[in-house]
């Protein structure tokens, strides 16, 4: 968990989410509004009101529209959404490439429908008839075992190689790696829950799933204003994401088009690279610190975000501000001083996250936190060094629990014609 762990990209459109939206309607069928710190537009569409798929009588948050083919895989720098699911597939006994190169197709060509806002090529449940598309975005991916199980280990990039242990894991291998990785997202409960439904059952005797947790955020709409997303434990989550204006934006997030990697892993020329973890929050511990304690450990004021050395949420972090006593104003073990791109020789990812609550347990204590998802062109570059230091001397780690992981290769998008991975399947 970082500093930056929960934020939207940045409140802007991005050329993927306008040209699903704009259609055939065109750039003057677009209303845009920016709210709860995710950007809502409103589409029109050929399709007759009450059709399957219109979005003539649907309120903007249900007729937002992603585009599935693309560049980069939807879901990487779409604004958040207001709820989730992540889950892991293994491929079942006995099935190898053939068999992950159909299911590729078949969640490919489900996840273009779905995303349209129309229903499942198959069996459709019926969950989401009344629903547009709501924002919804699939995004599939590549563990570490799956070149093994499908005979392409020379084709898997050394970025794929295990993340290192930390001391701070504890982590439950049941619910960690997994030969396919899915995310979906959506501003409608119900239009998540009808893709997750989906994605299972087009898996059929092809892989089974090894693990599954759904998480959310704050709906659009939610607040007066745009605002970066609040995390569990009330702070304001994600200041220092890079974004998408930025002039090394894609070189941090993308995996380049040409690198010195060999020709074998050209396939994954404009993919990015997935860390997953389930960060459990120790929520009670945490509430029993007072106000001045959590800002010590976050080195941010909880009402704004702001820097505890003064200025706004986005004002930079003074890290050489000392205070009357001569200790610097945002301790050393703070968690926004020790994840700071620049202490970590500029070291950046894009945090998309979800927030989880499953419960309460035995203990009385709630199993909530983060379902924390970072995208970096190389995670020895962007998650690695970051979590190292944080693993060394965090004052947050006291208050969190690291309890499962995972990192998965994420293909480029799909171009017209072509499923997810189809370049690595039949390259």
């Amino acid at each position: 968990m970082t500093d930056s762990t929960g934020s939207t990209p940045d409140i802007e459109i991005s050329r993927r989410r306008l040209l699903g939206t704009v259609g055939a309607a065109g750039a003057t069928g677009l209303a845009l509004g920016a709210t709860g710190g995710a950007l809502v537009q409103s589409a029109l569409s050929d399709s007759p009101a009450g059709s399957p798929g219109s979005a003539g009588s649907l309120a903007s948050l249900g007729a937002t529209r992603v585009a599935f083919h693309g560049e980069h895989q939807a879901g990487i720098t779409d604004p958040l959404q207001a709820k989730g699911h992540v889950l892991a597939f293994d491929l079942a006994p006995g099935a190898g490439r053939k068999e992950a190169a159909a299911l590729l197709r078949r969640w490919s060509d489900t996840a273009r429908r779905l995303m349209a806002g129309e229903t499942a090529p198959t069996a459709d449940s019926g969950i989401a008839l009344d629903a547009g598309p709501s924002s919804l975005t699939l995004t599939f991916g590549f563990g570490h075992s799956f070149f093994d199980r499908t005979g392409l280990t020379a084709r898997r990039p050394a970025a794929l190689d295990p993340l290192p242990d930390f001391s701070s894991d504890r982590l439950d291998p049941q619910r960690s790696n997994g030969d396919l990785w899915v995310q979906i997202g959506a501003d409608d409960a119900l239009v998540a829950f009808h893709a997750l439904r989906a994605v299972q059952k087009d898996a059929g005797e092809a892989a089974r799933v090894r693990w599954q947790m759904n998480g959310f955020n704050r709906s659009p709409g939610a607040t007066a204003s745009p605002m970066t997303a609040r995390n569990l434990m009330g702070q304001v989550d994600g200041t220092a994401n890079p974004r998408p204006k930025d002039p090394d934006f894609d070189k941090r997030i993308f995996v380049p088009g040409a690198g010195p990697g060999p020709a074998e892993h050209s396939w994954m020329a404009g993919g990015s690279y997935a860390v997953v973890r389930r960060i459990r929050m120790l929520l009670d511990d945490w509430d029993k610190q007072s106000l001045a304690q959590q800002e010590q450990v976050i080195g941010r004021t909880k009402a704004t975000g702001a820097p505890l050395t003064g200025g706004d949420e986005k004002t930079a972090l003074a890290l050489d501000k000392l205070g009357p006593d001569g200790k610097p104003v945002i301790p050393s073990n703070a968690h926004a001083r020790i994840s700071a791109p620049a202490q970590n020789g500029g070291a950046a990812m894009l945090r998309r996250p979800f927030s989880y609550h499953d419960g309460i347990g035995p203990d009385g204590t709630p199993d909530a936190g983060l379902l924390f998802i970072c995208w970096q062109a190389d995670p020895l570059r962007g998650f690695v060094p970051v979590q190292r230091k944080l693993d060394r001397g965090d004052a947050l780690s006291e208050f969190i629990r690291h309890e499962s992981s995972g990192l998965y290769a994420v293909p480029p998008g799909p171009g017209d014609g072509e499923y997810v991975g189809q370049r690595l399947l039949e390259g």
